[in-house]
């Protein structure tokens, strides 16, 4: 039978089982603790979010910067310009002289020679065509030989003949000409030069050899990003961004946007329709209307390096901690679009015009 509560004083190892204060405190922490814990999970909001990486760009394909080639083969004899210098559209960049030095003048005198030879066949056709009119006049009265008169009419299809071929090498030369007067390279926009090809200059460069890169400096900036296939279908034009610049001050909490500081707001503009070679997909972001502006051109420069992070819908924390220990898509469970921001009426339209998804 077991002993009773007044005899437990007589056995002392099993007085001293008690546990101590300390492990009772902890065990009440722990249990404490695994309570908020579950609260949390349950409670918390997080906005799910779609991380990307990439760089700032251009939205007009014009104002990016272009290379500047050489239009004919030759020698670079002098640059105009320098690295760094701003240059306006149709300012020289260099000129180009062909390794020949008399050729210019040697086209010249071949086109003089060809005019010559034009004029020439030109009258010969014209007497020709004198000379088929008499004959065929002629022949109908019986006083000249049908011979005669397709005679005459050889002579007139040959002196054609001649002056077409003269017109086509009058062309050709016209067109070797033309090259050679495009022997300076000039701006093709305004813009500041950089990379200027300095092996060209003494050297023999052939046709379309760039010679230096134009870059335009005032221009409509937009970021580009780069997501996994995984999240694309939550993205879609008017999604809202959370912007982060590289060398930009920031502290970014992905599923609490309202505690982080430094980043920047922007939307989506335009998703690819078709993954790249790395199989990630492409989206540009502009800014945000109505929100505070993105940083100035000096500290945001194109092709800077930009992290985004996509918003999405707003999930508990367990939910999310869930869905990413399975490796699950963003809008797992979700209906499509579900939960996503609406587009302005006017976009609305200009979506299902250009056959986006509203």
């Amino acid at each position: 039978m077991p002993a009773r509560p007044e005899h437990h004083a007589h056995f002392h190892t099993l007085r001293g089982l008690q546990p101590p204060r300390v492990a009772r405190a902890l065990a009440v922490l722990l249990a404490i603790g695994i309570a908020l814990g579950l609260a949390l999970l349950v409670l918390v909001p997080w906005v799910q979010t779609a991380q990307g990486y990439g760089k700032i760009v251009s939205l007009d394909p014009d104002d990016r910067a272009q290379s500047v080639t050489a239009l004919v083969p030759g020698r670079v004899e002098r640059w105009f310009v320098h690295d760094g210098q701003y240059v306006e559209r149709d300012q020289p960049i260099a000129r180009i002289v062909d390794l020949d030095p008399d050729l210019l003048s040697r086209l010249a005198a071949e086109r003089a020679q060809v005019e010559a030879e034009i004029a020439s066949v030109s009258q010969a056709q014209a007497v020709a065509t004198i000379d088929v009119g008499r004959t065929r006049q002629l022949h109908a009265e019986g006083l000249a030989a049908r011979r005669d008169y397709e005679q005459a009419q050889i002579k007139m299809a040959e002196a054609g003949a001649k002056l077409a071929e003269s017109r086509a090498k009058l062309n050709r030369i016209q067109v070797q000409l033309q090259r050679q007067s495009a022997q300076v390279v000039r701006a093709p926009r305004d813009g500041r030069v950089q990379q200027l090809n300095a092996a060209a200059a003494g050297g023999l460069v052939a046709a379309g050899t760039v010679l230096a890169v134009v870059a335009p400096e005032r221009v409509e900036r937009a970021v580009e990003l780069f997501v996994d296939g995984r999240d694309v279908p939550l993205v879609h034009p008017g999604r809202p961004v959370r912007v982060e610049f590289e060398g930009w001050p920031a502290i970014q909490f992905s599923g609490w946007p309202a505690v982080a500081r430094g980043m920047f707001d922007g939307r989506v503009r335009s998703l690819d329709p078709a993954a790249g070679a790395d199989g990630l997909f492409r989206i540009l972001v502009e800014p945000m209307p109505g929100s505070d502006p993105w940083p100035d051109r000096r500290f945001m420069r194109l092709g800077g390096k930009v992290r985004g992070w996509v918003q999405g819908e707003t999930v508990s924390l367990g939910y999310e901690l869930w869905r990413q220990l399975n490796d699950f898509p963003l809008d797992f469970g979700t209906s499509g679009n579900a939960g996503a921001t609406p587009l302005p009426s006017e976009e609305r339209e200009e979506a299902r015009k250009a056959g986006k998804p509203k």
